[in-house]
């Protein structure tokens, strides 16, 4: 079976569900909106077609609204004149993808008007994105509802830092129903991507306040780095965070961190943790791929299902930058 069409069953999604979660569905718009996934996969051919480098991107913005207040598109939400919202908090600065959203949406409110969340399309819009970069696929449970709330001092506290080691980490991970190996395998979504300096450079120039390089990365790939970012402060470059393969989904980022080339300092934590460090270098070997994709597959089943709204809470809004 080709990695890329790899499905994980449905009853894993069950077991992966809380009881509030349950009332999400498989086929939850059958009957409003039965083309809801042609519709997403099609614009995303077409997006990914056009722009590769976006695949990251997409899959972050779910990474970063499933942290904040669950699964609520509030990510998505612009600052207003009262209220600085999610996407301008410093962690989400660098955020992209928010056009292509809005283009995904803007076909479902012709298909099917006020039926589709922000907080469904993002969702689909994530696995598709991993599809089209040639990894696996999953079934995802539909029926959540948009938040109206998104602030970027929760976003601030809440969103794993770049910087966490795996205690750290771990809590945050626990916090929203998610275990280490769940750290362990999401960390892999770093195969997809680029970083910008100053999110990492610390590590090259001043990583215990001596101006010294951090001892945990490779001194050769710190070299190659440093040639790229000339200070901490240098933001007009950018890194691939899977060297060589960042617009593919695979797993050769776990054989960078594996080999200490690793941009970020909660890669390299991986390492230091005897759970996280196995799984590493399982993985690492390249003998592991179609465990590691059913492992992603179950985690981000798991990640897309923290606290969603359901029901009669939230709302579906028309565009996703504004409430209604």
């Amino acid at each position: 079976m080709a990695m890329g069409s790899f499905l994980i069953p449905i009853s894993l999604l069950v077991l992966a569900a809380s009881s509030a979660v349950a009332q999400l569905e498989m086929g939850y718009y059958r009957k409003s909106c039965p083309d809801v996934e042609a519709i997403v996969r099609e614009e995303m051919v077409k997006i990914i077609s056009a722009a590769p480098s976006l695949a990251g991107p997409l899959l972050r913005l779910h990474f970063h609204d499933c942290f904040v207040r669950g699964c609520d598109a509030s990510v998505l939400l612009d600052s207003t004149k009262g209220n600085l919202a999610e996407r301008d908090a410093k962690p989400n600065k660098s955020l992209r993808g928010f056009g292509s959203v809005e283009r995904v949406k803007a076909k479902l409110e012709a298909a099917c008007p006020g039926v589709v969340s922000c907080a469904d399309v993002l969702t689909l819009m994530a696995r598709d994105a991993v599809v089209l970069a040639k990894g696996p696929s999953w079934p995802v449970a539909l029926g959540r509802r948009d938040g109206s709330v998104s602030t970027a001092t929760e976003a601030s506290d809440e969103l794993p830092p770049s910087f966490g080691d795996v205690p750290l980490l771990a809590r945050i991970f626990a916090s929203k129903g998610l275990d280490l190996k769940d750290l362990v395998v999401l960390s892999g979504a770093h195969t997809l991507g680029t970083a910008h300096c100053p999110s990492f450079a610390d590590r090259l120039y001043n990583t215990t306040g001596n101006g010294l390089v951090d001892p945990s990365l490779d001194s050769e790939y710190a070299d190659k780095l440093r040639l790229k970012c000339k200070s901490v402060d240098d933001k007009s470059m950018l890194s691939e965070m899977d060297p060589g393969s960042y617009r593919t989904f695979d797993t050769s980022y776990y054989r960078h961190v594996a080999k200490r080339r690793e941009l970020f300092r909660s890669d390299a934590a991986l390492l230091t943790d005897a759970t996280t460090e196995e799984y590493v270098r399982h993985v690492a070997t390249g003998k592991f791929d179609d465990a590691f994709f059913r492992d992603f597959s179950e985690s981000m089943i798991k990640m897309g299902n923290i606290g969603v709204l359901i029901g009669r809470d939230g709302d579906i809004r028309k565009k996703c930058y504004v409430l209604n």
